[in-house]
């Protein structure tokens, strides 16, 4: 996808806001994610056949990542480098769920389906992300 691509999906060609955008988003699908993880990991670890117990941690780690992302949201300029740590946190994110996908886990059907479809959602936040943070960078150094 191309950066109008992006700007048309955030509603806006203003690259901060973009980004704001996409950090909002990602904070509260990951949220809510979370949230879910840590009320209801007995029946979603039946649901997916994954241990309530590690549900139970990620959800943890996923509320607190969460409120860091909606944080910089917040920013009016969101700093560079933790915005460059959210993208590379998402993408290794994506990639270790393929990865306990194929080499530890052992889901039901619907955990076959949840995982990779969770790993390419916080993918795509990652390109969102970096789309937008490229976008504003070009923009900041035609400023300067």
């Amino acid at each position: 996808m191309s950066a109008t691509q992006f700007a048309a999906l955030a509603r806006t060609t203003e690259p901060q806001t973009m980004l704001r955008r996409f950090l909002a988003l990602d904070a509260v699908v990951t949220g809510v994610n979370g949230v879910a993880y840590l009320a209801a990991s007995g029946p979603l670890g039946r649901l997916l056949d994954i241990d309530s117990g590690l549900l139970l941690e990620l959800g943890l780690v996923l509320a607190v990542y969460a409120a860091g992302v909606a944080w910089l949201a917040s920013r009016r300029q969101p700093p560079v480098v933790p915005v460059r740590a959210v993208i590379e946190i998402n993408l290794a994110w994506a990639v270790l769920s393929f990865v306990a996908l194929a080499v530890w886990l052992s889901p039901s059907t619907a955990g076959a389906v949840w995982i990779p479809l969770q790993a390419l959602t916080v993918a795509g936040f990652a390109l969102a992300q970096h789309v937008a943070l490229r976008a504003l960078t070009a923009d900041q150094d035609i400023s300067d």
